[in-house]
């Protein structure tokens, strides 16, 4: 959380950036050494009285595209977008925020199945792409993303958002791709929950979502073989396969197969160990 309004937050970030930073020329005096609102202004593409307003405060409840497009052009990392995105939600109490779990119980034999696939990377997904389980192979796999950092794992704003997902990820744009359009295949348009979410990766990945979303879903489909860097395990190519678990609607599992034998030794000493199931929420059955 951050003690700073949206307005404040948004000209201290703004005088924080030199207009080298941004393409710009840094030419005339300046009182301080960033942006002008102007030059912000044209950069995100709104109009410098609109800015002016949200700096004072006469403007609490700017869309998500305007704030994306502000963190955007400031060229914002993933923890400073995140401090926007709480402060469009502490305005008055709305705005902004990360979608709920959707409130639906796991099957109990769902979570049978999860766990007689260890010691395989597996994960069981909601329409939203919240991890409601996984085996102890898929945590130790994925935790270098930052996925397992937040009390709601989600894959879109953490393979969208993070930086750490970019090192895991030699191939992140594919990946990025199949992660929205999985979100546009899975999810029920008409969903409050997705739209808080389309919301918040709007303001939390800014054009590396919006533009995607924006894409026709059947240009993308899903990579046969996806390249990842681990830290401890190095160099690997999984397959992911998709199941529809019975009695688990808007639910899938993902199992990540190995495809090529250094991959599956790899994953065989990652496996090694603790082989028990991980569920991220509790059973409320």
């Amino acid at each position: 959380m951050t003690d700073r309004d949206l307005g404040s937050l948004l000209r201290a970030y703004r005088e924080d950036v030199r207009p080298q930073d941004v393409g710009m020329p840094a030419a005339g005096r300046r009182r301080t050494p960033g942006l002008r609102r102007a030059e912000l202004a044209v950069l995100a593409g709104v109009s410098v009285e609109y800015l002016t307003r949200l700096e004072q405060g006469r403007d609490r409840h700017p869309s998500p595209a305007v704030i994306g497009a502000l963190a955007d052009a400031l060229r914002l990392g993933y923890d400073e977008r995140r401090v926007l995105l709480l402060a469009t939600k502490d305005a008055e109490g709305t705005g902004v925020c990360l979608a709920t779990v959707p409130s639906e119980d796991v099957p109990a034999g769902t979570r049978s199945v999860l766990d007689r696939l260890a010691p395989t990377p597996a994960v069981l997904l909601d329409q939203l792409g919240t991890v409601l389980g996984c085996t102890p192979a898929y945590r130790t796999l994925l935790s270098p993303t930052g996925l397992f950092d937040h009390d709601q794992p989600r894959l879109a704003p953490v393979v969208l958002g993070d930086p750490r997902a970019r090192d895991v990820y030699p191939d992140w744009d594919a990946v990025a791709d199949r992660v929205v359009a999985d979100l546009q295949r899975e999810s029920v348009p008409s969903d409050p929950a997705l739209a808080e979410l389309t919301d918040a990766l709007t303001v939390l990945a800014g054009a590396a979502f919006t533009e995607r979303w924006a894409r026709p879903v059947a240009d993308r489909g899903r990579a046969a073989v996806v390249r990842m860097t681990h830290p401890t395990a190095g160099a690997l190519r999984v397959e992911p396969q998709v199941l529809a678990p019975r009695g688990g609607d808007h639910l899938r599992i993902e199992l990540l197969l190995p495809a090529d034998p250094a991959t599956e030794r790899a994953l065989d000493d990652l496996a090694a160990g603790d082989r028990t199931l991980r569920l991220v929420r509790p059973d409320a059955s």
